[in-house]
């Protein structure tokens, strides 16, 4: 069963808001999963306005209910029903999605009487759990990274952008990156083709981002890991899996065939089939990623 949960946290002008999915004849004690999203405007069940209609969040929700595991997934503040919390939902910071997804953990031991929770992040949203447990992993089970950055994003968003014909820009590119991880402003005009993502409403964001290094992040926490990837995950790839697990030797590495970013399974090498699922609300949930946070779950929460 789901229902609407919200929470306050001091400096935020409203609340932040989610949806609490009990677990199938859970017991009262079982360790619940935060489910933190990723990238840009995605709300709690994983879809977008720029075209994401794949409910990700909202599938895996119900298919780790139906295992036993409850949940809470999330809407970022200043965004969806948590958009009162914040005037300007580009003034953010990873730091601030840390607070707010450790405030949820914290909500879901309230809900379940546990005493810990666990933290499951999507693409960007791994960054978000991993500075959350690295700052504070009192209270959380462990952490579940699900198509998540292995490697410094600046890297990563060179590599996608190349990858989607921006590669004649690469010089402004790398200006840019360079610029911002150093805590620096881009200065002048910004390309228009580049502005939706390095324009001056979103280098705070950005700034924060680009500082970050999983690898690092990683391997400072002390918690149990799960890393689960996909193999037609246009996005993130398989090399951002393996750092992680090379940096974290006691984390359990899965890597799902055919699963793609928005967790559906798709042919292999099919872009144009791989693209059109994102806008999908039909298909289902990928074979075996339900499975595989349920089991990890089940196998590495502490007795209660």
């Amino acid at each position: 069963m789901a229902r609407d949960v919200t929470i306050q946290r001091d400096g935020l002008a409203g609340p932040l808001a989610g949806t609490f999915e009990s677990a199938a004849g859970d017991g009262k004690a079982a360790p619940g999963v935060v489910i933190v999203p990723g990238s840009g405007p995605t709300d709690r069940d994983g879809n977008s306005p720029l075209g994401v209609k794949a409910q990700p969040y909202r599938l895996l929700a119900d298919a780790l209910a139906a295992q036993g595991i409850p949940s809470i997934r999330i809407d970022k503040r200043g965004m969806f029903a948590s958009e009162a919390a914040i005037a300007n939902a580009n003034e953010v910071t990873i730091d601030d999605y840390a607070g707010d997804a450790l405030a949820w953990a914290a909500e879901m031991r309230a809900e379940t009487g546990a005493d810990c929770a666990w933290l499951l992040g999507h693409s960007e949203g791994g960054l978000v759990v991993l500075d959350a447990a690295r700052r504070d992993p009192s209270g959380l089970c462990g952490v579940i990274l699900v198509s998540s950055l292995g490697r410094r994003p600046g890297e990563v968003i060179k590599e996608q952008l190349a990858a989607n014909g921006a590669a004649p820009l690469m010089d402004e590119i790398e200006r840019y990156i360079a610029t911002l991880e150093a805590g620096g402003r881009i200065e002048g005009d910004i390309h228009p083709g580049l502005a939706p993502l390095f324009g001056p409403q979103l280098q705070t964001f950005m700034t924060s981002f680009l500082s970050r290094d999983p690898a690092a992040d990683i391997a400072a926490i002390d918690l149990p890991v799960l890393i689960v990837q996909g193999s037609e995950d246009l996005q993130v790839r398989d090399a951002d899996a393996e750092a992680l697990a090379a940096a974290q030797p006691e984390a359990k590495l899965v890597m799902l065939e055919g699963m793609n970013h928005v967790l559906k399974t798709v042919p292999a090498g099919d872009r144009a089939t791989n693209l059109a699922s994102y806008a999908d609300l039909d298909l289902p949930l990928a074979d075996g990623v339900a499975g595989a946070v349920a089991g990890f779950v089940k196998k590495r929460s502490p007795a209660q």
